[in-house]
């Protein structure tokens, strides 16, 4: 009978520490599922919750119930591009929290104003060019505005001629589409776009990070000129204007004398912070892509500052096509490093392009892969342009050898250099 009643409340306790365990178990998922950024529900906001969130937004795998109230991160009931843009952002430590969490009644300390900051005028231009991966791909993701970044509208003005004081003209909005989408192909200026460029998702990165270094706002205006496979001889000064090729220099032109004559009107001011080249597939063997690369920048350069007045240089940013040709080594790849240590603070390479969201046939990104490529070229941006770093991608700098040693020294923009070893049996990082 004893041995009976102590079995019985043994068991009570265990009861009672299982129902302890339990509510201990459901508190924890319960708090674990209601917070913002955490989709996935596993405590921990990281770059799984980014991928599932992209995966949502490309229709992919669509959220529901628990996932997708976290995935609101803004907290206005849609979950869309702009709640990424916050989940990258906290991701990459730019912010520490949501704008739709419930405020804490300690409020956030106001960032201090850095005073490293190179911020010359109110409105920052960056022009656009190359080919196809300059110009996009459809579905249309960076559809908001988060920020105050800017673009040209034509309105119903026809161009060419290029009538740079027209009415027609106005700032509104950086969205994509940048304008009314390609109808066929080759397409020219005005009708060169084929979807989500790299530009909203570069200027929002800008901001975004000048907001977290303690500056007011940072507003860029975006010019997009690129031509679907088209190489240096088409989109460089003087190219011959077909009707469907050959406008990309001249609109260039164009837009930065529209932008300038309608900040002044506004009482802003406005010059050219950088130019961004997506390119060379077309050119892959062109031995003298390096030479065209410093050519094409010299004619912005002087072009652009004859128009804004600015003494400001304006750096080229180059991202490394890897695409063509199929096997062999492409020119234009290798140039594309060459020219940013050639030419140090004039041509700048962001670096290669390979690991990024590419499409079926392994040359032309996805939507959510030219968001990830506007956001390099806007860290290196802010990088070389606002902060004024001499920036430099993970390059080779010096090779030495001794006896059967070779020894190579990096640039690690972002040390530590760590290499993984990759063998049939195990994967290792020493």
């Amino acid at each position: 009978m004893k041995a009976s009643k102590v079995v019985q409340k043994g068991i009570f306790y265990l009861v009672i520490f299982s129902l302890i365990v339990s509510c201990i178990a459901i508190s924890t998922t319960a708090a674990n599922a209601g917070k913002l950024g955490d989709i996935n529900s596993d405590g921990s906001i990281n770059s799984t919750d980014v991928s599932i969130l992209k995966r949502h937004i490309l229709r992919q795998n669509i959220l529901t119930g628990t996932a997708y109230s976290n995935a609101d991160t803004d907290g206005d009931g849609n979950v869309t591009s702009i709640d990424l843009s916050y989940l990258k952002r906290y991701v990459l430590r730019l912010i520490s929290s949501f704008p739709g969490e419930i405020p804490n009644p300690t409020p956030s300390p106001t960032p201090t104003p850095s005073n490293n900051l190179n911020i010359p005028w109110d409105w920052a231009g960056i022009i656009g060019t190359g080919q196809s991966l300059s110009v996009g791909t459809t579905p249309i993701l960076s559809s908001t505005q988060p920020y105050n970044n800017l673009k040209l509208s034509l309105g119903n003005l026809r161009v060419p001629p290029y009538d740079a004081n027209s009415s027609e003209l106005k700032l509104v909005p950086l969205t994509e589409p940048i304008r009314n989408l390609a109808m066929g192909f080759p397409s020219a200026y005005p009708g060169n776009l084929y979807g989500e460029t790299p530009h909203t998702a570069m200027a929002n990165q800008i901001t975004a990070m000048v907001k977290a270094a303690g500056g007011n706002d940072y507003i860029s205006v975006h010019t997009v000129v690129g031509e679907s496979g088209q190489g240096m001889s088409v989109i460089k000064k003087g190219a011959t204007d077909t009707g469907n090729t050959g406008r990309a220099y001249a609109a260039s032109i164009f837009e930065v004398t529209a932008i300038n004559r309608l900040a002044k009107a506004s009482g802003k001011t406005y010059g050219v912070g950088g130019i961004i080249l997506t390119h060379g597939e077309t050119d892959c063997g062109n031995p003298n892509y390096e030479n065209e690369l410093r050519q094409l920048w010299s004619d912005y350069n002087r072009d652009i500052k004859a128009i804004t007045g600015q003494t400001q240089n304006i750096p080229m940013f180059v991202v490394q096509q890897h695409s063509y040709p199929s096997t062999g080594t492409s020119a234009s790849t290798l140039a594309q490093w060459k020219a940013g240590v050639d030419y140090p603070g004039d041509i700048i390479c962001i670096g290669p392009n390979y690991q990024r969201y590419f499409g079926g046939d392994n040359v032309h990104l996805t939507s959510a892969g030219y968001q990830h490529l506007g956001e390099k070229y806007g860290q290196v941006y802010y990088e070389k342009v606002v902060l004024g770093k001499d920036w430099k991608p993970l390059q080779p700098i010096k090779a030495t050898k001794n006896g059967r040693t070779i020894t190579v020294d990096f640039h690690v923009p972002v040390p530590p250099l760590v290499w993984i070893i990759h063998s049939r049996h195990r994967t290792k990082a020493p």
